[in-house]
Formats: C-alpha cells, structure tokens, sequence
C-alpha cells in the first residue's frame, strides 16, 4: 500500500495502538553529523550571583526541530547533580511521552545543573561538624543564594533560549533533595511539581525539617506537587516498622524522611498535592530513577488520553463527533493543567488516523483526524500527505493527488513525490 512508504507502523487493536512517525526535521534532532547521536547539548552562563561560571546541560525534544511545530511549548524539568541523572532522565521521558506512540509524560525540555560546589549550593543551612569520617566543607549553607541563581539567572536564560513554557518541574536526589524541599518551603512560586529523591532531611539536626513542617501548616499549597521516594537504607534485617523506634545514627536517614513524610499525610487543607513511597529493594544509590519514573507517573496522570478503546471495538456505535469531542475535551484539560494552549500531537493525531484508515465504515473517523492535524499543524507536509492517504483510501485518486502536491509545495519530503508519480502514471 502507497502509505507504507511512510515508516508508519500501527497495530489497530482494542487496546493499543504503537506509532513510529518522525519527520525529516524531528531526524534532524537525533542524529547528526557522522551519525553521531545527540541527545543534549552543553553550554556555559556566567552567573553575578555564584560569581562563577555554570556549565548546564539542555535536552529539547525532536519535535521543536521540526518548523511545523516550531510556535510549540514545552514544561521544563530541572534535574540538580545534572551529570548523573541527565541520560537515564532524557531517555525515560522520550519513552514515556513519544516512543511506541506513547502519551504517558508530555515531552519535555530537560535542564540538567552540574554542581561546582555541592554543599555549598544544595544545604540551606551552615554546619562545621564532623559525621563519621566525612568533614562537610566549610562553605556549605549557601542554598539561598542558589536558589536565587535558579529564579533571577537560570530560568530566565532558558525560558528567553528555549521553546519553554512556564510550566517547571524541580528533582534533585540526597541532598538535591534536601534542596528540592527548601525550594517548596521558600519558594513555592518557582515551581509547579517538587520531586525529592531520598532527601538529606537529617541535615543540621533537621533544621528544615523542622522548619517545613511548620510552614506547610501554616500555608496553602493549592497548585503545587511532590513526591518523595525513600530508599532502604536501614541496617540489614530491619523492617521499617522498626526503624521509627530506633535511634540510631545509622537510621537518621531514613527516620528524618519518614518522619516528614507522615508529617505531610497528616496536614489537612494546604492544598498541596503529596505522594511518597518507599522502595525496598533500592539503596541510596540505586532509587532515583525508579523515583524519577513513579513521579512522572504521579505528576502527570491527567495527561494520556484515555477511553480509545471503545472506538476500536468492532461492534462499537460510536461516532465521529463523540471521537472529537473526547479529543477535544481532553487537551482542553491538559492546556488548563499546563496553563497555556496545547494542541493534540501531530504523531499522536496521525497514528490515530492510520488506525481507522483501511475500513469503510471508519474512515470518517480518518478524515476527521487528518482534518484536524491539517488544521493545527498547516505548515507540515505530512499532514497534507497523511490526507492524501486517507483519500486515496476512499478511491478518490484525484484528491489524493491533489494533496500529495500540497504536501511538497509545503515542505520536502521522501514520500509524497513518489505517490504523485505514481498516481500520474495510473490516471494517464
């Protein structure tokens, strides 16, 4: 079938559907000069704050290299101890949100901040002690002052560089997040969604511990999320119904969280939207990423659109205007969440349509799909390819021609023109 020339691979059954769509620009994104895979780009800022330079890591998804889509949007997710979490995070939200046609995370630009001085910027509070054998530097409590490096330089930077929303996300692992929290506490504005990785609430005999409860008590937090993970870090064979109880050091970890934890599950009315969960199998070490992945899921659970399947039930009477409007009420969701206009995905409204193309009794559901992506995406030639498709489906050979030549008088692409000779030939 001529519509195979585009790579598109889809399993229209009940409950799934995969799609592999990328266009030539979204390409571009990935692979490089060399065929050399690029993931992420780094770059240096000045910062009159820190009065130091700051090497940052920026990922930006495939689809903002595409013109088509070049006016979009995208949340941000900052991710602190940058160099460590930078891949593993870049390539579990592409999995989540584009590969296989999936819309579990929305895509995402991702900003990873390598530390120059860790102590110094993820501890709010000054401490000149010793804790085992491990003497902390003598500069740390300077975590006001990196917060105000991330409100007045950071993310202004990106926000003016990159296509990115407003919309942020803050993760930080140990003591990025014990840093994390201290954003929440004092700056709640900065952020939309916190997420501490086993965070170093023991820090300075719980100074922000203390201190947190207090303020999420007192405040409301309407708007804002979080989500903690807690590795097993207790002493082995010990449950951790035992470890409230204990006291000591080797638990100080674990119990601080704990202790916030089920502080924040007692505190009725401020709004925030809390979730933590303890992981037994992982150590201190090994939980940022299954934390990473649990909070996307729990950060975003409004936005994959559900309820599809019925629509792909043989025996199903469902019609097109109620396809649309389940669509169309669900990005209507997702922008109010988002706080900004955000369109159904091209790929995703695509796969879609190629779904229903091949049988008569719905390829109405087809054409309304195409039709939409022809609509919110007008400067893409696969949309006008994709229509072209569905007509020719139809057997209307002559409209499809027509829209296969709209497709290349709207940009290049490597299939269209071989459709277009084709259909030339067989209309002689």
């Amino acid at each position: 079938k001529l519509r195979t020339m585009k790579n598109i691979f889809i399993i229209p059954v009940i409950a799934l559907f995969l799609i592999s769509c990328e266009t030539k620009n979204a390409s571009k994104a990935v692979v490089e000069q060399d065929n050399t895979i690029v993931v992420g780009k780094k770059e240096q800022i000045f910062s009159d704050i820190l009065q130091e330079d700051r090497e940052i890591w920026v990922h930006v998804p495939e689809s903002a290299m595409d013109e088509a889509t070049e006016t979009a949007l995208y949340p941000v997710l900052y991710i602190l101890d940058g160099d460590g979490h930078f891949y593993s995070l870049t390539g579990m939200i592409k999995q989540l949100s584009t590969t296989n046609g999936n819309t579990v995370s929305p895509e995402m630009i991702i900003v990873g901040i390598p530390n120059t001085d860790r102590t110094r910027d993820l501890t709010p509070t000054h401490v000149d002690e010793m804790f085992g054998d491990t003497i902390f530097p003598k500069t740390s409590g300077g975590g006001s002052n990196f917060l105000d490096f991330l409100e007045k330089e950071l993310i202004p930077h990106i926000e003016k560089t990159y296509p990115a929303s407003g919309y942020k996300t803050f993760v930080g692992h140990s003591l990025g997040g014990l840093a994390v929290i201290n954003a929440l506490v004092d700056r709640p504005y900065l952020f939309n969604n916190y997420v501490a990785i086993d965070p170093s609430l023991w820090w300075d005999d719980q100074e922000l511990l203390k201190r947190a409860e207090k303020v999420f008590t007192e405040n409301n937090y309407e708007g804002k999320a979080l989500f903690v993970g807690v590795a097993n870090t207790m002493d082995e064979g010990m449950r951790i119904d035992e470890v409230e109880q204990d006291t000591s050091e080797s638990t100080d970890h674990i119990r601080s969280i704990l202790q916030f934890a089920q502080a924040m599950e007692a505190l009725e009315d401020n709004g925030l939207n809390f979730d933590w969960k303890y992981y037994e199998n992982d150590s201190h070490g090994s939980v940022p990423l299954i934390t990473e992945y649990d909070a996307v899921r729990f950060l975003f659970p409004w936005y994959e659109l559900k309820g599809l399947n019925k629509f792909f039930d043989p025996s199903s009477t469902t019609t097109v205007d109620e396809l649309m409007t389940l669509i169309d009420s669900h990005y209507e969701k997702v922008s109010s969440n988002f706080g900004y206009k955000v369109l159904p995905p091209e790929p995703f409204i695509n796969g879609l349509g190629y779904a229903f193309i091949d049988d008569p009794k719905t390829q109405d559901k087809a054409k309304a799909l195409f039709s939409m992506n022809v609509q919110n995406y007008p400067n893409s030639s696969n949309v006008y390819d994709s229509m072209g498709d569905c007509y020719l489906a139809q057997q209307d050979s002559v409209k499809a021609l027509e829209l296969f030549k709209k497709a290349l008088e709207v940009g290049e692409n490597e299939y269209s023109q071989e459709k277009i000779d084709m259909l030339t030939e067989n209309l002689k």
